[in-house]
């Protein structure tokens, strides 16, 4: 099901939908450009949402990007570990709901 192949069907979208796929590409391309915040950062913090999201497109294309921006093993390996502690942290908090008042 996941096949990076897959992403040349985004020709078909932006076919069908043109002024909204040129709005998504201008705007996914003015986030991610340089900034407050370095590119580099910026593929980091998109591999830390794809890893939550688990996205596996977006694993592969914001990793890639990161690592040819120079991203370490040691700086994947925590942005990896931030994402964990995110999911993680949401599943806890999240289960507060479950002792919410039984009347």
């Amino acid at each position: 099901m996941y096949d990076m192949r897959n992403l040349a069907r985004l020709k078909t979208i932006g076919a069908s939908a043109p002024d909204a796929m040129k709005a998504f590409q201008a705007f996914d391309a003015a986030a991610l450009a340089d900034g407050a915040i370095p590119v580099k950062y910026k593929e980091l913090m998109a591999c830390a949402v794809a890893f939550t999201t688990q996205c596996p497109y977006c694993i592969e294309i914001h990793s890639k990007k990161a690592r040819d921006l120079g991203a370490s093993d040691p700086e994947m390996a925590e942005v990896v570990m931030v994402a964990a502690a995110l999911r993680a942290g949401a599943a806890v908090t999240h289960g507060t709901h479950a002792f919410a008042d039984r009347r």
